[in-house]
């Protein structure tokens, strides 16, 4: 009797398994890209793409919307060519987004290129100037997706918009 339940729950779970694979390797394409992305996944936890926002522009709600909006866009599409599996991940657990604020256009800079230092995606945004701004002011700089804790060493010591 105990030979025929190890059987059966050894089957039940060699089934799953199974399927598991099939259903990662019809999302990643191949199953060597889903073993990439679930390696990922597993060591590196929560992604998120942070949104850091120049306040000391004073845009309206809308415009900070916006300008947001076409952050997240860049950011997501340079990470469908420089890092897919970990676009991947982010998408696969919540594509979380943070808004973090930042009082002027040099501290929006320098947290640009900490992140490019550590090899992160950045999409910084410059405004056309047609509405409430001048033109080519950088408004706001997409960072990720990427690890938490990897986006936390550049933009950790800011606060929430």
């Amino acid at each position: 009797m105990d030979l025929n339940l190890s059987f059966i729950t050894g089957l039940g779970c060699g089934i799953c398994l199974g399927i598991s694979l099939i259903v990662l390797k019809k999302y990643f394409g191949s199953a060597p890209n889903a073993i990439k992305a679930v390696k990922k996944f597993a060591t590196n936890s929560e992604y998120k793409l942070v949104l850091v926002v120049r306040t000391d522009l004073n845009m309206s709600k809308g415009k900070i919307a916006a300008q947001c909006g076409h952050a997240a866009v860049g950011a997501f599409e340079k990470a469908q060519r420089k890092d897919p599996e970990g676009l991947k991940c982010w998408r696969m657990t919540g594509q979380a987004k943070v808004a973090l604020k930042i009082d002027s256009v040099d501290e929006i800079k320098q947290i640009a290129d900490n992140a490019q230092k550590m090899g992160l995606i950045t999409s910084l945004i410059r405004d056309a100037g047609r509405t409430q701004i001048a033109p080519n002011s950088i408004t706001v700089l997409g960072v990720g997706p990427a690890p938490k804790d990897v986006i936390d060493k550049v933009t950790g010591h800011l606060k929430l918009l």
